[in-house]
């Protein structure tokens, strides 16, 4: 074989496997959970939102318990999915809240029940004010623009 057809052959497996991987995390972050979301749950607002003092305070929640899955900078982590995705970013203050107090076991996320509810609403802040990024991004990278 030719040695371009080889380059091109190994180009095309990583982007199948880049395509397949994206896919796999898509799958495990289906968003099913919203489902269950009670409308008085749904539409309850986070009464710290853009407060530069709750999203700090959310971000250290963060790193200490959400990191490990998430990641550091919220893109995710193996199945874990992005918290800068369309899904979650455009969830509602309440229909995260909702999730933060309840889980969702079977796709491995844990409640925070026994978190105080003012710390979850702070973890809801930092996590909005990391906005959205690309599709294909890469360690916290937007694949275009600044991710917002």
């Amino acid at each position: 074989m030719a040695p371009g057809k080889s380059t091109h052959r190994k180009n095309l497996l990583a982007l199948a496997f880049a395509l397949a991987s994206a896919a796999a995390v898509y799958a495990t972050a289906d968003g099913s959970w919203l489902k269950h979301v009670p409308d008085s749950d749904r539409v309850r607002t986070n009464p710290f939102a853009g407060q530069a003092d709750a999203v700090a305070a959310g971000n250290g929640v963060f790193q200490d318990h959400c990191a490990k899955c998430h990641g550091p900078d919220g893109e995710g982590r193996g199945k874990k999915p992005s918290l800068r995705s369309s899904r979650v970013q455009d969830a509602t203050d309440g229909e995260i809240f909702w999730l933060l107090k309840n889980g969702n076991l079977p796709k491995g996320m844990p409640t925070w029940s026994k978190l105080p509810e003012q710390t979850r609403w702070q973890v809801i802040a930092y996590v909005k004010s990391l906005g959205k990024s690309g599709l294909f991004s890469y360690a916290g990278k937007p694949a275009t623009g600044d991710g917002q």
